[in-house]
C-alpha cells in the first residue's frame, strides 16, 4: 500500500468568500466594509480561540490593494506607517515582543492621524492582553468582536459543501469520524479531505469509512 503523507504546511488561499461565517455574520459584514474602506469605524479588534478564523480574515483583507499583513514576527519595517498603505492587519497581538509593542504603538498613532484603517486580532480581549497599557488602550479604540468557531454540524456542512463543489462523494459517517478522530480546526480538516481524495484516486476506491480508517492507520505506522 502506498502511504500518502498528510501535508498541513501548504498555505491555503484566504478570501472573504471562503470564510465559513457560522455565527459570525456581523463580523463578516464588517470585514467586507473594511475591504472596501467603507467602514465608519477605522479600527477593529477580533479575538477568539485558535481555528476560529482570525488569521483567515486578516489575510483575506491583506489581499486587497494598499493593505499590509503584519505578524508579531514581521521585520521592524513592516510596523512603520506608509502613505502607500491604508489598511493594516496586525495578527496574534498577544505574541508581540516588547520591541514590537513599541513599534505597534507608534503605528497606531500614525494610522489614526492619517485616517487609515486597522484590524487586529488576538486570543483574548484587549482588556486582558499581555501588552503595555498604552498599546492595550489603543487596541480597544474601535469595534471589538469575539469570533465564534464553527459547531460540529456547521463543520460537517461546510466540508460537505466543499466536497460537493469538487465532485467528491463521501459515504455517511466519514465526516463525523474525522471530527472525532482528527484535528478539529477547519484548515486541518480541509487538508485531510484533500489528502483522502488523493488516496481514493490512487487506490481507485470510493471515500468510505473503511477507507478512511485504513488511511489513518497507515499514517500512524
Amino acid at each position: 500500500m502506498k502511504q500518502l503523507v498528510l501535508d498541513l504546511g501548504a498555505e491555503p488561499v484566504h478570501t472573504l468568500e471562503s470564510f465559513e461565517v457560522g455565527r459570525n455574520a456581523e463580523v463578516a459584514a464588517l470585514m467586507r466594509q473594511f475591504a472596501g474602506r467603507g467602514s465608519r469605524e477605522h479600527f477593529a479588534y477580533l479575538w477568539g480561540e485558535v481555528g476560529a478564523g482570525k488569521t483567515h480574515l486578516l489575510k483575506a483583507l491583506a489581499s486587497t490593494e494598499r493593505a499590509r499583513y503584519i505578524s508579531p514576527f514581521s521585520i521592524e519595517s513592516e510596523f512603520v506607517y506608509s502613505p502607500e498603505v491604508d489598511l493594516y492587519l496586525l495578527d496574534d497581538c498577544e505574541k508581540l515582543s516588547p520591541v514590537a509593542q513599541i513599534d505597534a504603538f507608534a503605528m497606531f498613532n500614525e494610522i489614526r492621524a492619517n485616517g487609515a484603517y486597522m484590524v487586529c486580532s488576538g486570543a483574548v480581549p484587549p482588556a486582558v492582553l499581555p501588552v503595555r497599557e498604552d498599546l492595550r488602550t489603543r487596541m480597544g479604540w474601535g469595534l471589538i468582536y469575539q469570533l465564534h468557531g464553527l459547531t460540529d454540524d456547521e463543520k460537517v456542512a461546510a466540508l460537505s459543501q466543499a466536497a460537493a463543489s469538487r465532485g467528491l462523494t463521501l459515504s455517511p459517517g466519514v465526516l463525523p469520524y474525522l471530527l472525532s478522530h482528527f484535528r478539529r480546526d477547519m484548515r486541518s480538516l480541509s487538508s485531510m479531505l484533500d489528502s483522502l481524495d488523493q488516496y481514493s484516486l490512487e487506490t481507485q476506491r470510493p471515500i468510505t469509512l473503511p477507507l478512511l480508517r485504513e488511511w489513518l492507520q497507515a499514517e500512524k505506522e
